[in-house]
């Protein structure tokens, strides 16, 4: 019997739409150094509010995951093929989990996803994808936020995992060999590997 597939997914910006997306290189090159500079964070790290106001502007932001992404059907009918598990792995933080809660209930995620996780013990995003997608020995996982993805890659070295980039208009002329635009893209890829 062939091997099945497994195929981890970024919740915000890849299963779920996010306009706000393509800010995420204004967000590196001017906002990081500014945090850096009034919260005490190291620039490498990804931020972790820590105030309840802080938490609050982090909910707001991630309310602009407002809807499903478009290919997501799709993946849902791909799920259905014995040869292939999908995989929920969202690095949101803690105080995110109600929404998260809520996401998974509204794209049924139990009809597309073997098992679903979020960052509980909020740890650095690229940590927790990276421990999950060891622990899940995941053969792809799909991502749109590049600078995870050059972490894992840069940790992954001798990994098997192929990471998939889910880019955006703002970010198209980075090079990268698997780069998507849109989830109906990634999921015709899979598609051709099942």
């Amino acid at each position: 019997m062939a091997k099945t597939l497994r195929v981890g997914f970024d919740l915000d910006g890849v299963i779920l739409y996010n306009p706000i997306r393509i800010l995420r290189p204004f967000a590196k090159n001017f906002l990081k150094p500014i945090k850096a500079a009034f919260f005490h964070q190291e620039k490498s790290l990804f931020y972790l509010p820590q105030s309840n106001f802080e938490k609050l502007l982090w909910k707001i932001i991630h309310w602009t995951s407002f809807k499903p992404n478009k290919g997501l059907e799709d993946l849902r009918k791909l799920a259905k093929n014995r040869k292939i598990k999908f995989y929920l792995i969202t690095g949101r933080y803690d105080f995110l989990a109600n929404d998260y809660f809520q996401w998974l209930k509204k794209i049924d995620a139990k009809k597309i996803f073997t098992q679903c996780f979020y960052n509980s013990k909020n740890l650095q995003p690229n940590v927790f994808k990276e421990n999950m997608i060891k622990k899940l020995k995941l053969d792809i996982y799909v991502e749109d936020n590049f600078d995870i993805i050059e972490k894992l890659n840069h940790q992954s070295a001798g990994w098997r995992t192929k990471i998939l980039w889910l880019t955006n208009i703002m970010d198209k002329n980075i090079p990268y060999q698997f780069k998507f635009f849109t989830l109906k893209e990634v999921y015709l890829y899979l598609k051709t590997l099942v």
